[in-house]
């Protein structure tokens, strides 16, 4: 897989995370209501990334600076957002390589934590962060409240 720095409403981009709110659709009833907007993921602020399978995008996440506030965040977190890999490209560590990838470039912005909600309903996802060194942490953001959101963290090195 070819990763490559995108913009959040990149044409690649916006098809994956189309992809992705179905998918949340289907597993939770509804979409991402989370807000934000693509100027989130601008370096050095943030990032975003695609992955890139034969020149089919297949992966996509970005991260976005946090700082302490009333949601649970803390001064120098890096918010994961919208990691998804396409059905026919899963299994194949592309996730795994795109998520360490986010993390050596937030570290680089000077990031000290990263920091992600996800739900029971995402077994694989909550199954991929816990072998990459996440542990569930107090809840923060938009979903903190659900009894089915899970938060994450993971200290960056440094």
């Amino acid at each position: 897989m070819r990763i490559e720095i995108g913009a959040y409403d990149h044409p690649d981009a916006v098809e994956l995370i189309e992809q992705l709110q179905r998918e949340y659709l289907h597993r939770y009833g509804g979409p991402d209501t989370t807000p934000f907007t693509p100027a989130d993921f601008l370096p050095p602020r943030g990032l975003f990334l695609i992955g890139y399978r034969a020149d089919l995008p297949v992966a996509i996440g970005g991260w976005r600076g946090q700082e302490a506030s009333t949601d649970g965040f803390r001064d120098g977190d890096a918010e994961l957002k919208r990691m998804y890999v396409i059905p026919a490209a899963r299994g194949l560590g592309y996730a795994r390589v795109l998520l360490a990838a986010l993390e050596r470039e937030a570290f680089s912005a000077g990031r000290k934590r990263m920091v992600l909600e996800t739900g029971l309903q995402q077994p694989e996802a909550i199954g991929l962060y816990r072998s990459s060194g996440y542990h569930e942490t107090a809840k923060f953001g938009v979903y903190r409240c659900e009894p089915d959101s899970r938060c994450f963290a993971k200290e960056l090195p440094g």
